[in-house]
């Protein structure tokens, strides 16, 4: 492959982590409000800082530029939280972000 191939190829995988990225923040930042939910317990809460200070910290399980364990550990943490708000009393409807 020459070089306009790899460079088309880098392109759309940068395009494809940026608009993930992007995704991941609004679900983060709508993960907020479930933060401050007084049901939510406590180890459900410690959990996603966790994950957020992990994913913004310089240290990593598996070193690559691609941030794959970062960005699975904040799933994680984010599915964690919102299986948490679904077990309250009244639930999370469906239509509710994270």
């Amino acid at each position: 492959m020459d070089g306009k191939v790899w460079l088309t190829l880098a392109v759309v995988v940068a395009v494809a982590l940026a608009i993930a990225a992007v995704v991941l923040l609004v679900r983060v930042f709508a993960a907020r409000r479930l933060l401050l939910d007084a049901g939510i317990p406590l180890r459900d809460k410690a959990l996603f800082w966790v994950a957020v200070v992990y994913t913004v910290s310089p240290v990593d399980l598996i070193p690559d530029p691609v941030y794959l364990d970062d960005i699975g550990v904040l799933l994680v943490a984010l599915r964690s939280l919102h299986a948490a708000a679904g077990r309250l009393p009244g639930g999370l409807k469906d239509s509710d972000p994270a």
